[in-house]
């Protein structure tokens, strides 16, 4: 039977974070991967959807100009586009596993079962660690209605080599938005059926509201207070049974409704790990309720973004934990955003009922007309500012625009190095830029 200081299960950028870490401290270090090597993201997630939203932005770019020194816009090809995007994410499992035989790592290759807090089963293998941390990720949840075997996830949007003529999406949060945004930007008719009239309800509402009228006029037909009761087969299309009694034919509907934690059929019940539908139960140093057992990443219960930048950041905490850094995890402020188009981002305080606090100064902020957006000719662009009174600190924004990616990562330095004002007025930055609007802005 093989020992190692820490076995890590799953190679998501989490796993991949805490593996390099610990071994670069002189630990022996094993992962175990059942799936693609890398994790959800750079296989089947944020990565190869990046790489298909660039195609998305750089149209919207000249489409914006049209008239305006261009007089022909592009049309996406999605065959293109999509060969395009598999010279990112084809060779990213071997990568990603030889990457980690170079640093020392070992690696292995199945599902593993817990027999004890501290052996695992792989493959009819035995494996012990002093430490075992749980990187699991999530997966796509699918409605559970009659004829939900018709239903597609993310992942096979992702890996779609045709693009169909008319999609249906169900669910309205960030993945449905975006990935809807992707397919009617390159020529599909896209419905998307949500069951209240409140998409994306961690963002503000009223920006929500803006960017929702903006992807309307841009095609997308969203159906609020509607749900997909019943799929069935019409040919080769799906006939889709609504709330309203009435039905919705497309040639593809997605099921983006949320994401569940992977954490079933692995024993972690019989050795006393507890979970709930969200994920994982763990304490302030990502421990688990059995002693030896850790975890990270998306398969957590937790109030922070499932993000990938916050699951490398746990990778790192925990390697330092089991190095002698014997901390609580202390996460910064966490900025998140929808890239749509336009993209919508927020740092901070946000919620409506602290806003409406007599600490707080608010301020909402057309930005349409300054010369940053207006030479590019950029009809949607606002912001949220929000600052505390007695500090005059800023504590939280909104940005909706082609730019909220830039101008949100900026503010989320200000907020959490608690820069005043003053300070950014003293800097000189280069103009015109989004940063150069900042002492315009706060």
């Amino acid at each position: 039977m093989e020992r190692f200081d820490v076995i890590i299960i799953g190679s998501g950028p989490g796993g991949m974070a805490a593996a390099y870490d610990l071994a670069d401290k002189g630990k022996n270090v094993a992962v175990v991967e059942a799936d693609l090597w890398g994790g959800t993201c750079p296989n089947r997630g944020c990565d190869p959807k990046k790489v298909l939203y660039g195609a998305v932005e750089a149209r919207d770019n000249l489409l914006q100009l049209e008239k305006r020194g261009f007089n022909t816009i592009p049309e996406i090809n999605w065959t293109d586009l999509m060969a395009f995007k598999e010279t990112f994410t084809k060779s990213v499992p071997t990568e990603q596993k030889e990457g980690l035989t170079s640093a020392g790592i070992h690696t292995i290759t199945g599902k593993a079962f817990f027999k004890d807090t501290q052996t695992i089963e792989v493959c009819g293998e035995l494996y012990q660690a002093d430490k075992i941390i749980l990187a699991t990720g999530q997966r796509s949840a699918i409605l559970d209605i009659p004829g939900k075997e018709y239903f597609s996830t993310s992942t096979d949007f992702l890996s779609m080599q045709d693009l169909p003529k008319k999609l249906a999406f169900v669910g309205g949060g960030y993945i449905s938005l975006e990935l809807a945004n992707i397919a009617s930007s390159c020529g599909s008719e896209v419905h998307l059926l949500h069951h209240n009239e409140r998409p994306l309800k961690g963002f503000d509402e009223l920006l929500t509201e803006e960017l929702i009228e903006h992807l309307k006029s841009r095609g997308i037909t969203f159906h609020f207070n509607e749900s997909a009761e019943e799929i069935s087969k019409s040919g080769a299309q799906f006939e889709v049974s609504l709330t309203s009694k009435e039905t919705l034919l497309v040639d593809r509907i997605f099921c983006a409704t949320g994401r569940i934690p992977n954490v079933e059929g692995m024993g972690l019940t019989e050795i006393g790990v507890e979970y709930t539908h969200k994920g994982l139960v763990v304490n302030d140093y990502l421990q688990t309720t059995v002693e030896t057992i850790y975890a990270l990443g998306d398969c957590l219960e937790k109030q922070q973004p499932k993000l990938t930048p916050v699951a490398s950041f746990e990778g790192s905490y925990l390697a330092n934990l089991f190095t002698g850094k014997n901390e609580k995890i202390h996460y910064p402020l966490i900025p998140t955003i929808i890239f749509s188009s336009p993209k919508l981002a927020q740092i901070g305080l946000t919620d409506l009922s602290a806003l409406k606090s007599t600490e707080y100064e608010v301020s909402d902020l057309d930005l349409s007309q300054w010369f940053t957006y207006k030479r590019i000719n950029e009809p949607l662009v606002k912001a949220k500012i929000v600052t505390e009174k007695r500090t005059g600190l800023l504590v939280g924004a909104t940005v909706l625009g082609n730019e909220a990616d830039q101008l949100i990562n900026l503010f989320t330095l200000m907020i959490n190095q608690k820069l005043p004002a003053e300070k950014i007025n003293e800097m000189i930055l280069l103009y015109p830029t989004v940063a150069s609007d900042l002492s315009y802005l706060y």
